[in-house]
């Protein structure tokens, strides 16, 4: 038997996800698009990355392909070798720069 394909809004009504897990989301894919930008702009493959950070590349390939979330330290030490960093920032001061 076939099952009835559904739009994405009733799926995602059915999700049932609130503002601050979909803000979670939305902060964790900013940050791996800005990782990965960070690592094509030094011009560093996951290979070397993987040297430098310790991370091994099948893992910064799963989080890259955002099929695994990476923890916050695994996040610096990645980002460090890099020169990069995670910085808290206000909700306020980060309306302002939308």
């Amino acid at each position: 038997m076939k099952e009835k394909a559904i739009k994405w809004e009733e799926f995602e009504k059915e999700l049932n996800i609130t503002k601050e897990q979909e803000e979670e989301i939305r902060l964790e894919m900013e940050i791996i698009e800005a990782s990965i930008n960070a690592r094509e702009s030094k011009k560093i493959s996951q290979r070397e990355l993987s040297k430098l950070s310790g991370i091994k590349q099948p893992a910064i390939a799963r989080i890259e392909k955002r099929v695994n979330s990476p923890s916050i330290s695994t996040l610096i030490k990645l980002l460090y070798p890099m020169g990069y960093t995670l910085k808290v920032v206000s909700l306020e001061e980060k309306s302002y720069k939308k």
